[in-house]
């Protein structure tokens, strides 16, 4: 088999061999030696594209916010975390280790959660009248409600979730782990399912949260989250992950950081810039950043010990029934 696929592992972003062929250059209409970055799966392509934004990719952790989630930190040593992937040598930026997490439902578990509540299909209709996809007119109609962004969360009052439809991904590693939903009040209007909304985008950060702690714990320091990926785009989500998680959110200028990994590489292969990292910090762009607001940093320390004591009850209760 390996003879088949090759036997010869080379970094990220290497040139390999002269370039392109004289046939592959024909079939694709560019001349012929071009080169060809070793490249790279699309989430650590993203990791690439997004984490030298301020410097060294170090010390922050790339949050790629879709269907699922998935966490990648680059760290100059290898630290083992338990429940999460790894480390991994130059698996994404060439000499630094990789340790990923991530959340097996993330933007499919606030779809999941939305498809459940009876006002779900009058807002869906509200929110094609308007142009908008369903989370982001929740997000525009909770903004409505609340002074700021980050009060938001007190549109949730006693609801609390653990959005595990699809397991645990990390830090815990447990595929038979579901969600819990505790809070549940008769309310079935538009208002009810905003709380529900922000209640499950809360929840997601507590999850992340847990998986920057289990890292701090072996010595992984992040000062940051870079965010990107389609169901992280509305300001009021990346606000409520920096409320949750205790943490900045930084966004990057670009819209595909996959497609802008994938050019970081090349230009490592074409000796447009000496290496990835260099390449990767004169590439990327800062376009903003949100910070944690101190006046609801209790009441999210509050609502995180109730997702972990919700978390471990459904484990505890999934195990009696064993």
């Amino acid at each position: 088999m390996f003879a088949r696929i090759g036997q010869q592992i080379v970094e990220p972003g290497t040139a390999c061999g002269t370039g392109l062929t004289a046939q592959a250059a024909a079939d694709f209409g560019l001349p012929a030696g071009t080169p060809v970055a070793a490249g790279l799966i699309d989430a650590h392509a993203g990791g690439v594209g997004t984490l030298g934004a301020d410097g060294s990719p170090e010390d922050k952790l790339a949050y790629v916010f879709g269907t699922s989630s998935c966490t990648m930190t680059p760290t100059r040593e290898a630290a083992f975390v338990p429940g999460v992937w790894g480390p991994y040598y130059s698996a994404m930026v060439p000499g630094l280790w990789l340790s990923e997490g991530g959340q097996s439902a993330a933007g499919a578990a606030i779809d999941r959660l939305l498809e459940m509540h009876p006002a779900a299909a009058s807002a869906q209709q509200a929110a094609d009248a308007a142009g908008l996809s369903l989370p982001v007119y929740l997000a525009e109609q909770a903004l409505q409600h609340a002074r700021r962004e980050s009060a938001t969360v007190d549109l949730v009052e006693g609801l609390h979730i653990v959005p595990e439809f699809a397991g645990n991904r990390a830090p815990f590693g447990d595929p038979y782990a579901r969600a819990v939903i505790c809070g549940l009040g008769m309310d079935n209007d538009e208002a009810s399912l905003i709380s529900l909304y922000i209640a499950g985008l809360c929840s997601l950060g507590y999850g992340l949260r847990q998986i920057i702690e289990a890292q701090t714990s072996k010595g992984i320091s992040t000062r940051s989250i870079v965010i990107s990926g389609g169901a992280g785009q509305h300001s009021l989500v990346r606000q409520l992950l920096a409320d949750s998680c205790q943490l900045p959110v930084q966004s990057t200028h670009c819209p595909e950081p996959v497609l802008l990994g994938s050019a970081i590489l090349a230009a490592a292969a074409s000796d447009i810039y000496p290496n990835v990292t260099s390449a990767m910090e004169n590439m990327t762009t800062d376009e903003n950043i949100w910070h944690p607001e101190p006046s609801v940093s209790q009441l999210h320390q509050h609502r995180y010990d109730a997702f972990k004591l919700l978390q471990s009850t459904a484990r505890n209760i999934r195990q009696i029934n064993e």
